[in-house]
């Protein structure tokens, strides 16, 4: 009597073990807030950071990118490398906001970024404060 006990608590755990703990398949369930803030001029680096934004876009994230210190040469990078040129216009596109440093730009004589918005410490900080994930690059 007490084998069959033993056996059915534990065909009863192996069989209900799954059904709580799966994780939804819907997009729109599993959405978050993602903020990258991409610091470098490494063209593979940036390359790859805007393709992981594209991607989580897709997948129903909002995602939001500040440029900081060398990052903010991506508006230089889009003039000469078209498959940067084109993960930067998908991103834009579909509704992605890129916001630089302007003290960055005004460093660089950059006064009038394509890819980017002028912005500053404070909208930095907001990026941070507002996203439940923060990736840098």
């Amino acid at each position: 009597m007490k084998k069959q006990f033993i056996l059915l608590v534990f065909l009863t755990c192996i069989f209900t073990s799954g059904t709580y703990a799966k994780p939804s398949k819907d997009k729109k369930e599993s959405a978050t807030t993602i903020g990258m803030v991409v610091y470098s001029n490494d063209t593979e680096t940036v390359w790859n950071a805007m393709r992981l934004a594209n991607y989580s876009k897709n997948q129903g994230n909002t995602v939001s990118i500040f440029l900081l210190g060398k990052g903010v040469e991506l508006d230089s990078m889009v003039k000469t490398d078209k498959d940067m040129k084109e993960q930067v216009n998908k991103f834009l596109e579909n509704g992605g906001i890129i916001l630089g440093c302007g003290t960055c730009l005004q460093s660089r004589n950059n006064d009038e970024p394509e890819v980017c918005k002028f912005s500053s410490l404070a909208d930095l900080y907001e990026l941070i404060r507002k996203n439940k994930i923060v990736l840098t690059f």
